[in-house]
């Protein structure tokens, strides 16, 4: 059985999104594990990793998150593992997972040297575990040239079975391979796949945000899969915000306070994704009812509407399990653009 490490040198370059397009490519039978979380949510009384929750659903399989993971706590593993007992641990776990499939995914942190003090970076990953490394440099021509200069001239790859990496986000494939290419495989580090910039992937779903944001859906739960395309900030006078083309945009999300009622019924009768109702306040019961005759999805949080914007500026799009039609697209942009055969050796 292959053991595959896909490896990231930056978050949010796209590793889960990635691993999501092999399994849904259904070229090959996967197991999957994520030995050291990074991303958590809480979920059912207890954090678990967000990635792992999502590939576990997209593989069908019913174990918990925690099944494949080691932990999260840099404190309490450092605590419970050292070298040797990591090594016994990832061991037992990568031929649990990987049973009776034709190849194990191993998914590193966040980036290439996160675990690194309690024994699990992607580095000591692949050691441990005899594994192939891949990675995933994501984002724009810039950064992916600078990382894999750095690669060339700082990283060690001559004890590890090094695959290459995936280059992803890119804006202008023809570009990028008629200006950069060449300089990247004269390093001698393989490219096993190009994948274009989607601007569909980038797209909050409203059950993101209530994951993330820990919040009361209140009302249209049938709504949780709508797809957020703009953001609308209700902070000034319902009449102004009017007048706003944002907040005629399609597929938007209005954040506004729970007492905005005459706000939130403009959002309601107009094309908006989902409400984001701040300050803990709740809107009166026929705007709710109304909320939930149209499957608006209403979210209830504690934070201020200025904190609820501010956190939002650092969230990254991640994939959700019951966002099938991102699941079968990336299943297509992996079959089109990444050498899989050869990733996997």
């Amino acid at each position: 059985m292959k053991r595959i490490l896909i490896a990231s040198m930056h978050e949010a370059a796209g590793k889960t999104s990635i691993i999501a397009g092999m399994i849904a490519a259904a070229q090959k039978k996967y197991g999957y594990i994520k030995p050291l979380g990074d991303r958590l949510i809480y979920k059912r009384k207890k954090n678990v990793d967000h990635d792992a929750t999502v590939l576990l659903k997209i593989l069908g399989h019913d174990e918990e998150p925690d099944s494949i993971s080691l932990g999260f706590s840099h404190s309490k593993l450092r605590f419970k593992y050292d070298d040797r007992s990591v090594r016994k641990a990832l061991a037992d776990m990568a031929e649990s997972q990987g049973k009776g499939c034709d190849a194990l995914i191993i998914e590193g942190g966040r980036d290439l040297a996160f675990g690194a003090s309690v024994h699990l970076d992607s580095i000591s990953l692949v050691r441990y575990l005899d594994a192939r490394l891949v990675l995933v440099i994501g984002g724009d021509v810039d950064q992916v040239m600078d990382d894999v200069e750095f690669l060339r001239s700082y990283v060690d790859f001559s004890d590890i079975d090094f695959g290459g990496v995936i280059i992803n986000k890119i804006h202008d494939i023809d570009d990028f391979k008629n200006s950069y290419l060449k300089s990247v495989t004269d390093t001698g580090i393989a490219v096993l796949g190009i994948i274009p910039y989607k601007a569909q992937l980038t797209h909050f779903t409203m059950s993101f945000l209530a994951d993330r944001f820990v919040a009361k859906v209140i009302a249209g739960e049938e709504g949780l899969n709508n797809i957020v395309k703009h953001i609308f900030v209700g902070a000034m006078s319902t009449e102004e915000s009017l007048r706003n083309p944002l907040f005629n945009k399609e597929h938007k999300l209005l954040i506004t306070s729970g007492d905005r009622s005459d706000m939130i019924v403009a959002a309601l009768e107009s094309d908006t994704a989902g409400v984001i109702l701040t300050n803990n306040l709740l809107p009166p019961p026929n705007i709710v009812s109304r909320a939930a005759e149209k499957r608006i999805p209403l979210l209830l949080v504690s934070y201020d509407t200025y904190e609820v914007a501010r956190q939002m500026d650092n969230f990254h799009s991640l994939l959700m399990p019951d966002n099938r039609e991102n699941v079968k697209f990336l299943g297509r942009l992996v079959s089109e653009y990444v050498e899989v055969d050869r990733m996997i050796g």
